[in-house]
């Protein structure tokens, strides 16, 4: 092999030898979010209990198949919290929680593929965080809801009531609980559509979204 030849394949095996270190730490620099400054108190990090891959189980029947994926991470360098819902009879819900230092309140806007939007606002009282507001539903409709988050056991448990009257009663809407995901648990999770929801005080089907609208 001549010089010429000789330089050329080393030149490869030492770029080839350069990707093979660098790879591994441009993948780590990327998968690591840095935190803002501006939220690094304790007001905007008492909601990342709830951060995490999630099955979702109706809190009356946590043995039997989840009806929901749900991935809730952090985003804005830690100053809000994003969740993608995905409900197994095609549910699809984005949401973005934060904390107001304005208000001093905690609140959330969630938007579904059914087209229905809810803004609620609230704080922590008693370890769990409990947000109220309004569902604008996609037929005009106007509905109030309160929903609560707090942990339980091994998860997190979300629960929710619904006001038809402006706040004079209240009914139930669901209750639900997050498990990690299958995957992180150890152990298999049924996600096969779940014909046994309750019905929503919303809807008339027989199959109900466990989660808003």
């Amino acid at each position: 092999m001549n010089e010429t030849l000789r330089l050329k394949h080393l030149r490869i095996a030492l770029v080839a030898l350069c990707l093979a270190f660098i790879a591994p730490a441009v993948a780590a620099y990327g998968a690591t979010t840095p935190t803002s400054s501006d939220c690094i108190t304790p007001e905007y990090h008492r909601l990342d209990f709830w951060i995490g891959d999630w099955d979702t189980f109706e809190i009356d029947a946590p043995g039997g198949p989840s009806v929901a994926r749900a991935r809730v991470e952090p985003i804005a360098q830690g100053c809000a919290i994003h969740e993608l819902y995905e409900q197994t009879d095609g549910l699809v819900g984005d949401s973005i929680l934060s904390y107001d230092p304005v208000r001093k309140q905690w609140q959330q806007t969630w938007v579904t593929n059914r087209g229905s939007i809810m803004v609620l606002w609230g704080n922590f009282k008693d370890g769990a965080l409990v947000l109220e507001g309004e569902v604008h539903l996609r037929d005009g409709r106007s509905v109030m809801q309160r929903i609560t988050w707090k942990v339980q056991d091994k998860g997190v448990r979300e629960s929710a009531v619904l006001s038809k009257d402006g706040g004079k009663t209240w009914a139930p809407a669901f209750d639900v609980l997050f498990l990690k995901n299958k995957d992180k648990r150890g152990q298999a999770t049924q996600m096969r559509p779940n014909n046994s929801f309750k019905p929503n005080p919303l809807h008339g089907s027989a199959v109900s979204d466990v989660r808003p609208l």
